[in-house]
Parts: structure tokens; sequence; C-alpha cells
């Protein structure tokens, strides 16, 4: 089967013209998210009528966290055609499923992933490199986007994304790289309130500085566990390991550093238990892998060598690029986009599909060379 690229959006303007630009450009990959997560909500005994309820009473909490995020989804409805609680959906859909299927004392099924960067000695050229795989619904080879924002009053983000969502892997025009990943524990979904990670994740690819993107890390409480792992092109990279309550921070090993859905910070692993592994058992050895194909080309690694680890196939279908497969609720999954990136440069590289299909497409943002020195000067 033939994939399409990603389609390319570029925004401009104000947050309600930036959605409304959003909507317009892909209403169809947006009708057919929200179809996809309505269902599943369904099946959780949420009818529409609850969803936009549940939808609203989010409102307050992200307005709250930034009122622009509010005004850039109600834009999307505007544009693409589709309700404003379909749009919610689109930016919450872990939140509000996982709280559906908690009332029902369902398991949810998390979204996978395997996330790799080099610091620039690792790097064969002196860059930071940043990757990854993202391992979701299969039906999102189709649905996603890259979107290329101007703004105004930050630094301009590349950011792939599913088709109404405002962020999710990307980089910014100051140098900063952004791949998260799923993580559970016993504390996920027990607090009243909490930011959808979608916003949080926008929030630090709008950071000029890495000091802001750790701190919106730190500072924003969350209702469920979540891996970021965040790059600087200046020569600095962390991972945060976050719990809803508390965040674990983890440095490359020279230079180097991979992640995948299991807690690896000894502080994290002391604390909390990882409810995750039953669901993506095949962590524990993704990231072992990637580790060990990019370890002995310390100092020559390329975007290339990175490609070559995420195709690893080992186990397949329980691979580090995983083929369509159901999950335990009959949901077909893989590996639904690999992403590369040198975030310096504003290079991202997207393929859909990666299992099935080897095309990917460049993307670019022009990088903004004196914030970048600038900000690597601060830090």
């Amino acid at each position: 089967m033939a994939y399409a690229p990603f389609p390319l959006i570029d925004l401009t303007g104000d947050p309600r013209e930036r959605g409304r630009q959003h909507g317009k450009a892909v209403p169809d990959r947006i009708k057919r998210g929200i179809a996809m997560y309505a269902e599943s909500l369904l099946a959780s005994g949420v009818a529409w009528k609850d969803l936009e309820r549940r939808a609203d009473a989010l409102v307050p909490t992200i307005e709250k966290f930034d009122p622009a995020y509010v005004e850039e989804m109600r834009g999307i409805a505007e544009g693409s055609g589709q309700p404003f609680a379909g749009v919610v959906l689109m930016n919450a859909r872990t939140e509000m499923v996982v709280a559906a299927r908690k009332q029902h004392l369902e398991k949810h099924f998390p979204d996978g992933c395997t996330a790799a960067l080099a610091l620039p000695p690792a790097s064969a050229d002196g860059v930071v490199l940043h990757g990854q795989n993202w391992d979701w619904r299969a039906e999102c080879a189709e649905t996603g986007v890259v979107l290329r924002i101007r703004r105004d009053d930050g630094p301009n983000i590349l950011t792939f994304t599913e088709a109404g969502g405002l962020a999710r892997s990307g980089l910014n025009s100051a140098g900063i790289g952004l791949t998260a990943n799923a993580l559970e524990c016993d504390r996920d979904y027990q607090r009243g309130s909490g930011v959808p990670l979608p916003f949080i994740r926008r929030k630090v690819l709008e950071s000029a500085y890495l000091a802001e993107a750790v701190r919106t890390i730190f500072s924003t409480p969350r209702l469920g566990s979540n891996h970021m792992a965040v790059s600087h092109c200046g020569g600095e990279a962390f991972g945060f390991e976050c719990a809803p309550d508390e965040t674990f921070w983890v440095a490359p090993d020279d230079g180097l550093y991979v992640h995948a859905n299991h807690w690896i910070a000894d502080s994290a692993r002391a604390k909390v238990k990882d409810t995750g592994l039953a669901e993506t058992p095949c962590s524990i050895y993704r990231d072992r892998r990637v580790r060990e194909q990019l370890s002995p080309k310390r100092g020559k690694l390329t975007l290339e060598d990175f490609r070559q680890a995420f195709f690893d196939d080992y186990a397949s279908p329980w691979s580090v690029c995983r083929p369509p497969r159901p999950n335990n609720r009959g949901a077909m999954v893989a590996t639904s986009a690999m992403i590369l990136m040198r975030p310096g440069d504003g290079h991202l590289e997207a393929c859909p599909m990666p299992a099935l299909n080897r095309d990917f497409t460049t993307y670019t943002l022009t990088p903004d060379v004196t914030a970048q020195r600038a900000a690597a000067a601060a830090e």
C-alpha cells in the first residue's frame, strides 16, 4: 500500500486565524481523527453529548494554561467544519479516553514510541540529532500532518502532529527539539485536573530557551505520565520522565540518549510502580536494541544511523519498527511515523508507516541563528 506524505501546513496570523488555516487545509483528516477517537469513547459508554460535556469541562484548565490554545482550537473547528468538542478531543484524547475507561474499569492502550538523541560530540557533523518512532493507531499514518507555524511573539515552530492537534514532536527556530513517549504508573489519573499533554508539548516548542522548556515541564500539573526528550542545538539535552505530580530527569550517557516506554531513572523506579509494561512489554528491549546499534558509532553518528536503528525489526511485530497488528482491544496499532531531526538546522524528515513504506519527506524551518547563539550563551 502506498502512503502519501504528511501534508505541510503553513500557519500565520493570530491564534484564531492560524486555527482556521489549519482546519481549512485538512478537513478530511481532522474529521477522520475525530471519528476514530469518538468511536473509542462510544465503546466506553460515552455518547457525543457526554463528549461535549467532557470537552467543555477541560476548557477552563486549558484557558488558564494559555487562552491562545483555546482560540486556536476554535479556529480549527471553524476552518474544518467540525465541532469544537471534536477538536478538543484531538488535543486531549488520552485524558478523555482514559477517564472514560477508568469509569468502566477498562485498561486503555498507550502509544508506544522509541526515541533517541545524540549530542554534538557523538555526531559526525558536531550537531544535535534527535528522532523517534511513533507507535500508535495505524490509521494515524493517514491523519498526521506537519505544521510550520510562523509566530510574532516567539520562535517559529515545525511540528509533526495529528490533524487538528496543536503539537506533538518537532523543533523550533531557536534550536529546541522535542519528542514524546508514553509512560504509565500507579499515580495516573488520580488527581482532579491537569493540563493535557499536547498543550505542554506546544508550550515547550514555543520556548526560546532550554530553561523555559524545562520550567514548563516541571511546573505544569498533568493527569497522566509521559516522557519528553528535549534538546537544544547548543549542545544540551535531557529526558524527563513525568508522573502526574513529579518529574524525574535523565542525562545522556556519553552524548547518547535512548528511551522507550518504561521508567529508567533510578529515582523514578524507586518511587513509582510501572504499570505500562503489561501493555508494551517490548519496551524493555526496544531501547536497548537502538542504543546498541548507535553506541559503536559515537562520534560518527548521522541521521542515516538513526534511520537504520529505528528500522530494527527484531521480534516483529513487537519490534522497534512495528507493522500493523491488532492490540488487546482489537484496534490496529503500528509505527505510524518515523521522525528524524537536526533541530539546529531546522531539518525534519518524516515517513508514514515505515514498516511498510520507506519514502521520507523533508520539511524545513529557517533557523534563527542569532537566537540560537544567544540562547546557548545564556544557558
